[in-house]
């Protein structure tokens, strides 16, 4: 199982330690990410393997939501049955 996690707000150091950080946490694995720097505003895209998560989904969804709020960015984390709904023609 997969999720998709997008980060966006005003660029920082240390965004992506701190997203990785929750993720290990939790036992999520990080597949892939690309992030991009636009002025001054911060995005990134992470897909993450939770195949083996030490909590329920949820427990890792309210981590990077507070994690959001605590660094003043807008984190969305979405399973992938979710996202391929979502995304289906």
């Amino acid at each position: 199982m997969k999720a998709v996690v997008t980060v966006i707000g005003r660029d920082t150091v240390g965004i992506l330690a701190r997203v990785a950080s929750v993720c290990a946490e939790h036992n999520a694995n990080i597949l892939d990410v690309t992030q991009s720097v636009l002025s001054e505003m911060f995005t990134m895209i992470m897909v993450l393997d939770i195949s083996d998560l030490n909590d329920s989904f949820s427990a890792l969804q309210n981590a990077l939501d507070k994690l959001g709020a605590d660094i003043g960015m807008k984190i969305l984390t979405m399973h992938e049955d979710i996202f391929n709904s979502m995304h289906r023609i």
